[in-house]
């Protein structure tokens, strides 16, 4: 949630940033989207409008070093073109027994790995910390609150681990302000890198 916090200079306006790339809801992950959601078990589905792979969480960003961020995205992004991928399969992290996030795979994404990766040197220097491990490609579904009906999640996602979602071509790359709400998060761009 945006707030503000005092800082030797006088006031500074902090909210909670990431970088990503975005995705449209293909027709196959509406209808998995809407199997979670129905499922009976206590999970925080992803809206379809929110759909994306994080390709750095920044967490509370400064509004002030927002020029130096969007110049290290652009440095990230540059001499990478437009990223075909596949979304393809579904599974669990850390794994199925202990199921925290569901998720789709990316595949062909290796030129967005090496972005996470520039990303995440290159912002360590502004005092992002570091990810401890390697960047994923997936696109989230939902995250696992709780306990319960977890069988039927399992089943949902078994049935859709070689499914494939739809081809896409990731055309850019987004720093994104998140307000966490009661209905849950609102993004917003801050700036777009074309790809």
């Amino acid at each position: 949630m945006s707030r503000v916090r005092s800082s030797p200079g006088g006031v500074a306006i902090v909210f909670r940033g990431f970088i990503s790339a975005d995705f449209p809801p293909t027709s196959g992950i509406l209808r998995i989207l809407e199997q979670l959601r129905t499922s009976g078990a206590s999970l925080k589905v992803v809206t379809p409008d929110r759909l994306h792979v994080t390709l750095k969480f920044l967490g509370d960003t400064e509004e002030g070093s927002l020029p130096e961020i969007v110049t290290t995205v652009r440095a990230a992004c540059r001499g990478v073109g437009p990223v075909p991928v596949r979304l393809h399969g579904t599974g669990a992290f850390p794994n199925a027994s202990r199921m925290t996030v569901l998720w789709i795979g990316l595949e062909g994404a290796e030129p967005l790995a090496a972005i996470a990766r520039t990303l995440d040197a290159s912002l360590a220097a502004l005092g992002f910390p570091p990810e401890r491990r390697p960047w994923s490609p997936h696109l989230t579904l939902a995250r696992v609150k709780g306990g319960r009906n977890l069988d039927r999640v399992r089943q949902i996602v078994r049935a859709h681990e070689g499914e494939p979602f739809g081809d896409f071509v990731v055309t850019a790359v987004r720093l994104k302000k998140s307000l966490l709400t009661p209905q849950g998060p609102v993004y917003s761009t801050l700036e777009e890198v074309a790809l």
